[in-house]
């Protein structure tokens, strides 16, 4: 079973608003044209925060690029979304907002790690207390997504704005070994490492990327990116980030 990950796509309401020098709404439209390129099937896309840049407006926008996809897109809000805003424009098919999902012989636990007020994250006892009972509920293997990050990414600026209360959601994810993966966003660069057993996989975002172990905020060089996931029935999880060409440089390969 493939799934696609997408992350931090940070639209606007209009096509041509631009982040950290790149114009967002095209640069997204380029990563799904290269994720689709090869005919791979996908079960679900996953999506992990920040669908738009404080604009609400930019749920209109994704929903008209992502709304013609045959197949699930399950969303979490990041600390740029609105999350009343996204969860009521996101309550219609193929679009859903956090929740459990089952995906074969998977399941996806989505979480909301937004606290409100602030760029880092937490989880509520809500949200921790909906997880435990979802891993109670079914020993089917399952992945675990949030937008913060819960572990250290060795960049001092960017872990000042983690989730403040990993230890809680550690807690919780050790008693219960048929967690495989927990994936998150955010960190706008690739990571994977694993913990207990659980592999632990950051995804760069579909725009600009933040430079790996910086002390302070700066940004990278590394196109846009999304991942790829193959979710086995045995629980085996193998994944692998991918980082798209620009435009110009795609047709001509092509060619």
């Amino acid at each position: 079973m493939h799934i696609l990950q997408i992350t931090d796509p940070h639209l606007y309401g209009n096509a041509s608003g631009h982040l950290r020098g790149v114009e967002t709404d095209s640069s997204l439209r380029n990563v799904l044209d290269d994720a689709f390129a090869g005919g791979t099937e996908y079960a679900a896309v996953l999506v992990t925060g920040d669908l738009v840049q404080d604009d609400p407006s930019g749920y209109l926008r994704f929903k008209s690029i992502l709304g013609n996809l045959n197949t699930p897109v399950l969303c979490i809000p990041g600390n740029h979304d609105e999350v009343d805003v996204m969860q009521i424009s996101l309550e219609e098919p193929p679009f859903a907002f956090c929740g459990t999902h089952a995906l074969g012989a998977w399941q996806i636990v989505m979480l909301n790690s937004c606290d409100p007020g602030h760029v880092g994250g937490r989880l509520g006892l809500e949200e921790l207390t909906r997880l435990d009972t979802a891993l109670n509920a079914s020993g089917a293997p399952t992945l675990v997504s949030l937008h913060h990050h819960p572990i250290l990414m060795g960049s001092r600026w960017l872990d000042a704005i983690g989730l403040a209360n990993s230890e809680d959601f550690w807690r919780v994810i050790d008693v219960h070994p048929h967690v495989r993966g927990v994936i998150w966003g955010h960190v706008h660069q690739a990571y994977d490492g694993e913990r207990n057993g659980v592999r632990l996989l950051g995804t760069p975002s579909t725009c600009a990327q933040f430079l790996p172990h910086s002390e302070r905020y700066a940004l990278d060089g590394s196109p846009p990116a999304y991942r790829r996931l193959v979710l086995h029935d045995d629980g085996l999880l193998e994944t692998e980030v991918r980082w798209t060409l620009p435009v110009r440089a795609r047709q001509a390969s092509a060619s």
